[in-house]
């Protein structure tokens, strides 16, 4: 018999169902995700994978890493200045979301080209989680960048990588 079954009778089933219920709600011990990082973005997929993250968090009983990453590798500097005050909204939303979820929100912000600061970010904080908005791309889009945003973390990081929609809010 295994230590962490329940002496109960074997054969009424309550120990196993206990136990499973338990593993099911994050119940043992710490949750399964300690560290939830979202990548956050400016679009409807962006939002939505901010609020999954939260979502995700408060139910392991995470914290998660809010990081915004100011692409500097296109635009002018009004640009950038325009990318970073949405930024920081961003991140101040997502810091408003885990508060009201009881959830702790560390805000973020890095300068460079994304999955490659979400990557480094991740392995640099010990992410157990990294949820990313999907993309919406045109055709062009496409053949200028074949392989997007969420494609590219998920192929960096040596942690589950979770793609959410703008639907899935």
């Amino acid at each position: 018999m295994s230590t962490d079954i329940d002496a109960a009778d074997p054969h009424d089933g309550t120990a196993t169902a206990s136990r499973d219920a338990d593993l099911a709600a994050g119940s043992h011990g710490t949750g399964r995700f300690e560290r939830v990082l979202v990548v956050a973005r400016d679009d409807p997929a962006g939002r939505a994978a901010t609020s999954t993250a939260v979502d995700l968090a408060a139910a392991h009983g995470a914290s998660v890493d809010a990081l915004y990453v100011v692409d500097t590798t296109e635009g002018w500097d009004v640009v950038v200045e325009r990318r970073e005050r949405a930024g920081e909204a961003l991140v101040e939303a997502a810091e408003a979301a885990g508060e009201a979820a009881g959830v702790d929100v560390e805000k973020w912000f890095r300068y460079g080209t994304t999955h490659r600061e979400a990557v480094d970010f991740a392995a640099a904080h010990d992410a157990d989680l990294v949820v990313v908005g999907s993309v919406d791309r045109s055709g062009l889009d496409r053949l200028l960048h074949p392989d997007p945003v969420p494609t590219r973390v998920r192929r960096g990081v040596d942690v589950p990588v979770m793609v959410v929609g703008p639907d899935d809010d």
